[in-house]
């Protein structure tokens, strides 16, 4: 072995020396992508065939420009789906708020 080799071997074992055990607190996660929601660019149609009727579908906001197309959101109990007019463009979870105790 080259002396630079030998040089690098040692670093790395006393870098591997202080390698500690790892430690993890429990996290909550913030409403994200839902994973076993409907995949992006799924159909209105598409959604409904496979998830059924939503619990509730909120008024679409946009569509005043070009620029701004209609949102519609369809909410079911584990998550609600954005629409970008009848593409499905997310569909992010359902958490109930914190209680205090938790906050």
């Amino acid at each position: 072995m080259t002396r630079s080799a030998l040089i690098l071997a040692g670093l790395g074992l006393l870098a591997c020396a202080g390698v500690r055990p790892a430690f993890a607190d429990t996290v909550k996660l913030l409403p994200g992508h839902a994973a076993n929601g409907p995949r992006r660019g799924m159909t209105m149609a598409e959604v409904e065939r496979h998830f059924g009727a939503p619990s509730s579908k909120l008024p679409p906001a946009g569509g005043d420009a070009p620029r701004h197309p209609v949102i519609n959101r369809w909410v079911y109990p584990d998550f609600t789906v954005y629409f970008e007019r009848d593409r499905v463009i997310d569909s992010v979870t359902s958490h109930p708020a914190p209680s205090a105790a938790e906050s």
